[in-house]
């Protein structure tokens, strides 16, 4: 055990936070238990029970809600019920405000503990999760940072949102600090133990960590067992040996109440087999609920992806579904000198929605009519991290930002309320050891940098009602336009347009026509065509990318359709290989046989404009004989031209090229032959007609 004064401080903040409010409420949130002792194979005991809560303040109904005044366009949920989950992760909120952190009502009033979490309720909030790491803290007792969230700190916050009407659900990392795909670390009392001994431990720290929350009169609705386990947990990456131990901690939360929803967690949605750590969790005997999904919009892909990536759990697996996590920026800025793990110009990172607090607003009202349009197994989503701000707002620009920088390192260091403190070096030595500092999800709060709430805010209780906000026109982007060379450039008639909302919706536009014949005339190439655009009586400069391109008048050139019905063949030796012997794509013209073979495969062109054309493609082979014949060839009303080409080899590409004039109404036949000796190996790819000028 620790007991260096920094410990003791930090823990005794926790449980006078925890007492004070328990006196604040009036009830001191007591609660009376019943139930039996169950003590089970490995000899740990829990008691499974029912619980009264005792007085607190009701959760907050919205059903029937009226349409709210607001700055915000936001479209109701039709059929949104109270029941469905509107979550936020506040995991960070204690070791924020012991940093000096003062938050606001949208009064301007400044909100105690109590009236944070009551405030949140306001707001149409029903849920907190909370999470908890096995010992956040080193030799010495001082922090790792990242909210410091052990057991004491999810106890005093869990308390808070109880008696505010919050239900609450706890996140297990089985971790001292951050898990995730990345890195799972184990707990270091759980390190060099043996599988069986980590179950144990694992069961053993849920048990002690659930009934102490129950214990304080918290109203835990929900248990997730490990954080984004993808691969892996409390240091273990092979699956039998993961799955073995989210199943001892979801046993030891089943053996103390069977109310209280088990979840799991898992993340990148968009990758494909994503759904098969269902049927594998199933398979491993591991007793769940729910399967919760980090879904950020930056990385993950649509929402409609995830819509069908979630119904196929429900439909095939039978289980509820969540977004764990979720959220979006409504800044580009930063507030504490620590950089942010978002923006728009970080590379890898797609910007769906306007970066705006109408922006944010619009990703998280679509990601719970997303989860809502699955079902009654579609429980809710939780934001993450919505009031992790800066310890003291500045910019860079502040004569005293780097006194304020060093001001808030110190901050930092002591209090845990940036990502990560340097005492947390040793045990993360690749990360924190590296970047330690503040919060990198200042910018994706739904608080702005001195604590006042953002209208975002609201968006749990206006999916009730909608707002007044007329839906508008917010942007007209520029788009792009293809057209083939020596064609008549028929330039598209309406563009999208943003709503406020981030929907898209087409409107007329106007291109200059002078600048279309210009390009037309000159052929190959990019251009930029100007256009006026008009919507709700406002007209909008807007700007084409027309992209002129030759155009390949061989369909199917690559062999790639399943059918091949844009082709003719006769003789034999010949097929459609999907391996490795293509040039581009996966399938390729492929031939071999034990027998001397001879084939002929052909393309009829018509409707062809006249002009001077050039026909290429490509063949690769060996173990050709002398009088071997590989011929490419192009018949213009009956008269051919061709080429031979030769087998120089796997992979070795021979080019076949044939220039022809082409008169207006012509039958152009293209094609191939082959003449060859038995065993003769190789592929045809890759086919080209394009217009020379």
């Amino acid at each position: 055990m620790r007991k260096s004064i920094k410990r003791l401080i930090a823990l005794g903040l926790s449980i006078s936070m925890f007492a004070m409010t328990a006196c604040s409420s009036g009830n001191g949130g007591e609660e009376s238990t019943t139930g039996t002792e169950d003590t089970d194979d490995r000899g740990i005991v829990s008691v499974k029970r029912a619980i009264d809560y005792g007085e607190k303040h009701e959760a907050r109904s919205f059903e029937g809600l009226e349409v709210q005044e607001s700055e915000l366009y936001v479209e109701p949920i039709e059929g949104i019920t109270d029941d469905f989950i509107r979550g936020v992760d506040i995991s960070s909120y204690i070791v924020e405000k012991d940093s000096g952190v003062k938050y606001y009502d949208f009064a301007g009033n400044e909100l105690d503990d109590a009236g944070f979490f009551n405030f949140l309720a306001d707001c149409g909030v029903n849920w907190v999760r909370i999470r908890v790491w096995n010992d956040p803290y080193n030799d010495e007792g001082m922090g790792y940072g990242g909210g410091n969230n052990d057991i004491d700190k999810a106890v005093a916050m869990g308390k808070l949102a109880t008696n505010a009407g919050l239900r609450v659900y706890v996140d297990f990392h089985y971790s001292d600090f951050w898990a995730d795909p990345a890195k799972q670390t184990v707990p270091k009392a759980w390190d060099h133990k043996s599988l069986e001994d980590k179950k144990t431990l694992c069961a053993e720290f849920t048990t002690k960590c659930v009934n102490k929350l129950l214990d304080a009169g918290v109203d835990l609705g929900m248990v997730q067992i490990g954080n984004e386990t993808n691969n892996g947990i409390a240091g273990e990456t092979d699956e039998d040996r993961i799955f073995a131990i989210i199943k001892s901690g979801a046993d030891a939360v089943r053996a103390i109440s069977s109310d209280i929803k088990i979840a799991v967690h898992y993340t990148n949605p968009h990758n494909t087999g994503f759904t098969d750590y269902v049927g594998k969790l199933i398979d491993a005997g591991v007793d769940f609920d729910v399967f919760g999904i980090s879904y950020y919009p930056y990385w993950h892909g649509t929402f409609e992806k995830l819509q069908k990536t979630m119904t196929t759990i429900i439909e095939k697996y039978d289980k509820e579904v969540m977004i764990a996590e979720t959220s979006y920026l409504y800044t580009d800025q930063d507030g504490d000198g620590h950089s942010n793990s978002v923006n728009p110009d970080t590379e890898g990172v797609e910007t769906p929605y306007e970066v705006s607090v109408q922006g944010q607003a619009n990703e998280v009202r679509d990601a719970m009519a997303t989860v809502a349009s699955v079902g009654e197994k579609g429980l809710g989503v939780f934001y993450w991290e919505p009031a992790w701000i800066p310890v003291q707002y500045y910019t860079s620009d502040d004569a005293d930002a780097a006194s304020k920088y060093e001001e808030n390192m110190a901050i930092w260091e002591e209090n845990g309320s940036g990502w990560a403190s340097s005492y947390a070096s040793k045990y993360d030595p690749d990360d924190a050891g590296v970047y330690y500092g503040g919060s990198a999800w200042d910018n994706q709060a739904m608080f702005d940098f001195e604590g006042h709430p953002l209208e975002s805010l609201n968006v749990y209780k206006y999916i009730f009602s909608g707002t007044t906000a007329e839906k508008v026109i917010t942007s007209v982007p520029d788009t792009s336009f293809e057209a083939g060379i020596g064609t008549t450039i028929d330039m598209p008639d309406t563009i999208g347009a943003t709503m406020i909302d981030g929907s898209t919706e087409q409107i007329p536009v106007v291109w200059d026509d002078a600048q279309v014949k210009a390009a037309e005339n000159t052929g190959a190439g990019t251009y930029v065509i100007d256009g006026t655009a008009t919507g709700a009586g406002t007209e909008y400069a807007v700007k084409c990318n027309l992209e002129i391109k030759k155009i390949n008048y061989i369909k199917d050139e690559s062999f790639e359709s399943a059918d091949f019905t844009d082709w003719v063949g006769s003789g034999t030796g010949y097929d459609l290989e999907d391996g490795t012997n293509a040039k581009t794509g996966s399938v390729s013209l492929h031939f071999y046989a034990e027998e001397a073979f001879e084939y002929k495969v052909t393309q009829t062109i018509t409707d062809i404009p006249a002009g001077k054309y050039e026909l290429t493609g490509y063949l690769q082979g060996g173990n050709a004989g002398g009088n071997d014949m590989f011929e490419m060839f192009i018949q213009v009303n009956g008269v051919e031209e061709k080429v031979s080409l030769s087998l120089k080899g796997w992979k070795v590409w021979q080019e076949g090229k044939i220039t022809v004039d082409i008169p207006e109404g012509a039958e152009v036949v293209v094609g191939v032959r082959v003449k060859a000796i038995a065993k003769a190996w190789g592929a045809w790819d890759d086919f080209t007609l394009y217009a020379v000028d």
